[in-house]
């Protein structure tokens, strides 16, 4: 029995031993491992804080390209090129581009630069051009687009006097007159002789029938002229209500073929057997007429 335990107490000690054996092995391979990368990598790099700090990114291609011929310079490049020459041919020995870019000729940048300096450059924004002068002195009277005739200037002038309003107030609607008279087969002075007789050329003037503006139109009964969703009281703009006049005096002698009759359609009067409203007007249009200088030979129009 005695023999039994010292035996086990031996095995015990021999495997102990023979893990100690193992786990060196094992250590010794590593270390040994260790050894041969470090041969085979030439040796642990010495790398300082200050050599971090010390590298530079080197520059692109697009960048010195851009470089050599200062097309990002936003001052004009007699201001950059000095500080620029001296910086470019350090730059260009300095960097090394990747091997699949072509490579500059030697010098290629500095006469890059040396042309571009002596080349000049275009302003980087443009003042319009100012409007001739010389022509605007040679006729500082120019007609302006839409002036009136000088057949309805004179009679804006007798307007003014005999009226009581003013040249600027008046000459809108004379415009339209003209305007809209001419596209549709009138006489502007008729149309000018219906304003006088409707409203006395008060662009606001209102009736006590609704008639609105210089010519009285009465918004409910022409609506498909003035047009779509337009307020009643755009019949107060003197180019509306003209234009508007105008067409209402077409569509009554459209209707009954007679200047009398349409200017009676107009004003409502087609029972009047007198026609006194057509003779008021047609009077009127006679006296604007020598106000306007007209020859008394001048062919009748449609609206005569």
């Amino acid at each position: 029995m005695k023999h039994a335990t010292r035996f086990k107490a031996l095995a015990r000690q021999a495997g102990g031993a023979a893990r100690s054996l193992a786990h060196g092995a094992v250590l010794s391979v590593s270390l040994m491992g260790m050894g041969w990368l470090g041969t085979q990598s030439g040796g642990a790099m010495d790398v300082r804080y200050g050599d971090v700090l010390s590298q530079q990114a080197e520059p692109t291609a697009s960048e010195l390209a851009m470089a050599s011929v200062l097309s990002f310079a936003p001052r004009r490049v007699e201001e950059v090129a000095p500080s620029f020459a001296a910086a470019v041919p350090s730059l260009a020995a300095s960097t090394r581009l990747h091997e699949s870019l072509p490579v500059a000729a030697p010098g290629l940048v500095e006469r890059n630069l040396a042309r571009v300096v002596a080349e000049p450059v275009p302003p980087v924004f443009h003042q319009p051009a100012l409007r001739d002068i010389a022509a605007l002195v040679d006729n500082p009277f120019d007609e302006e687009e839409g002036a009136l005739s000088d057949e309805m200037a004179r009679v804006r002038d007798w307007i003014a006097d005999t009226y009581r309003v003013s040249e600027e107030a008046i000459e809108p609607a004379l415009a339209a007159a003209e305007t809209h008279a001419e596209e549709l087969g009138f006489d502007p002075l008729l149309i000018v002789a219906i304003m006088a007789v409707e409203s006395s050329f008060n662009h606001r003037a209102v009736s006590n029938m609704g008639a609105l503006g210089l010519m009285q139109v009465i918004p409910r009964y022409h609506k498909d002229k003035i047009g779509p969703n337009r307020g009643r009281n755009v019949l107060f703009d003197p180019e509306t209500n003209v234009r508007v006049g105008t067409l209402v005096l077409q569509e009554g002698l459209q209707r009954y073929g007679t200047m009398q009759r349409a200017l009676q359609y107009y004003n409502g009067s087609l029972k009047d057997s007198k026609a006194r409203y057509p003779r008021k007007v047609m009077a009127l249009k006679k006296r604007l007429m020598l106000i306007a200088g007209r020859d008394s030979g001048r062919a009748p129009e449609q609206a005569s």
